[in-house]
């Protein structure tokens, strides 16, 4: 499957108090586009790996074979878990060899779009990443509903050269986006890599699946951005969306534009109406030429053969998703918390391969020691020339605070982009997760393993 269409679950499936699944990693030859060949590793023989659905408050058993010809882990990417199933090498399990097995078992919370990955070196870029879909008996039915996946072939020589900081791969962020506007004329990025193809769950575009709709549904997307480096902007030509959650999670209040900005590892539910016949392209947007790749055509019935209605690549003009916008500014002061911790994001020089949390990398980075039920607040400030996508494993944190915006309406989030150029971000979470030791890492692959990562430790 290509854009995963989601079908209403059996009753059987509904009843059952127990889901079973076996992913198994494995080298393929991947070609989402004719001519070429990536090295890659998929679930399942399919990149990405299969959409896996359960309902919530059922159990998920998921056995993991890895014949991937490297160690691997499966992290479950926004669940909050037991801490030995969060599947981070040497935190919480140890890594599973080729031609052995892991079992994964837990009850997946909370409700909503999350997603698993691999979690050891380039694994997760080659391939090894799915949708999961935790399904919320409190959700309203959607008339149609489609599990997208928006991801990107590495040049994975480039990913090599990011790491030490002298990559010349070109920003290709779309004009007007704020990477670009916020970009200084003597900016030297080192740390870009380098895309051979774009895609939409396992296929570039003209042979990306059709996304049949009919006239008078609502229509629910549920979107991924599993690209390993770069911020992705995503519009449906014709259409405003709706955004009803974010990162899987419930949003204070529905907030309605014209584009979603979804930074790596960040989640959206966005819902359309159709109110005409008609094709129309969801598009990722970027000043990429091969760009072009990364669209799906959706349509109503015998519309299959008309030229579909299109977006210009820049976001000029455009209004797309913020935080601000959905959270509101303006908000009150908070009580005091009873930690607090503030880390600089630094690093990232020309020829640098560190990427820093004040000053220092993983594992020497300052650690966030909690006792549970503690109210811990985390400050980030950014003093480089890159956003950075900083995600918390096993917990769900409200964002309240954006670049000195306080937010009228907190954002339940487990991964929140940090603006470049002394951008800001606070986070508050209560420490209520099943003790252990949780990573809290950027979710840019080259930053993360260039050890801009630390962990949040439970007391006991």
């Amino acid at each position: 499957m290509v854009a995963a269409a989601l079908p209403v679950l059996s009753p059987r499936a509904l009843a059952d108090g127990v889901v079973d699944y076996t992913l198994t990693a494995a080298p393929l030859r991947f070609s989402p586009v004719g001519g070429l060949e990536f090295a890659g590793l998929a679930f399942n023989g399919t990149i990405p790996g299969p959409v896996l659905r359960v309902r919530h408050g059922q159990r998920l058993r998921a056995k993991f074979v890895n014949t991937s010809g490297e160690p691997a882990t499966i992290h479950w990417h926004g669940m909050v878990l037991p801490n030995k199933m969060d599947g981070v090498e040497g935190v919480t399990q140890a890594a599973v060899p080729t031609r052995q097995s892991f079992l994964y078992e837990f009850t997946p919370d909370p409700p909503g779009t999350r997603w698993y990955h691999d979690h050891i070196s380039d694994g997760f870029a080659r391939g090894l990443f799915g949708l999961i879909v935790v399904e919320d008996p409190k959700d309203e039915p959607a008339d149609a509903e489609f599990a997208l996946v928006f991801h990107d072939v590495p040049k994975l020589s480039t990913m090599q050269s990011a790491m030490m900081g002298t990559s010349v791969a070109p920003m290709i962020d779309p004009i007007g986006s704020p990477e670009m506007t916020e970009m200084k004329p003597d900016d030297k990025m080192g740390d870009e890599v380098s895309y051979v193809a774009h895609c939409i769950s396992g296929r570039s575009y003209p042979d990306t699946q059709r996304l049949a709709v009919k006239v008078g549904q609502r229509v629910r997307l549920r979107i991924l951005n599993a690209n390993p480096t770069q911020t992705r902007y995503v519009r449906l030509a014709g259409h405003r969306l709706t955004v009803t959650h974010n990162d899987g999670n419930r949003l204070p209040r529905p907030i309605e534009v014209d584009a979603l900005r979804i930074g790596v590892g960040e989640r959206y539910d966005a819902w359309f109406e159709v109110t005409q016949p008609g094709a129309w392209l969801l598009q990722g947007l970027s000043s990429d030429p091969l760009i072009y790749q990364q669209a799906a055509i959706v349509s109503t019935p015998g519309m299959e053969n008309v030229s579909p209605v299109s977006n210009p690549q820049t976001l000029e003009g455009v209004d797309f998703f913020t935080y601000q916008k959905a959270g509101g500014t303006g908000g009150h002061e908070l009580p005091a918390p009873t930690h607090s911790y503030d880390f600089k994001i630094g690093g990232g020089e020309w020829g640098s391969n560190k990427w820093t949390l004040n000053g220092k990398t993983y594992p020497n980075t300052q650690k966030i020691y909690v006792n549970r039920n503690d109210v811990v607040e985390v400050r980030f400030k950014n003093t480089t020339d890159m956003d950075h996508p900083m995600h918390l494993h096993g917990h769900v944190f409200d964002l309240v605070e954006v670049d000195g915006d306080r937010l009228t309406y907190p954002l339940p989030k487990d991964t929140t982009l940090v603006h470049a150029y002394a951008g800001t971000i606070t986070w508050r979470f209560r420490a209520d997760s099943p003790a252990g030791r949780w990573l809290l890492h950027c979710h840019n692959e080259v930053h993360m393993m260039d050890g801009m990562m630390t962990e949040v430790v439970y007391r006991s």
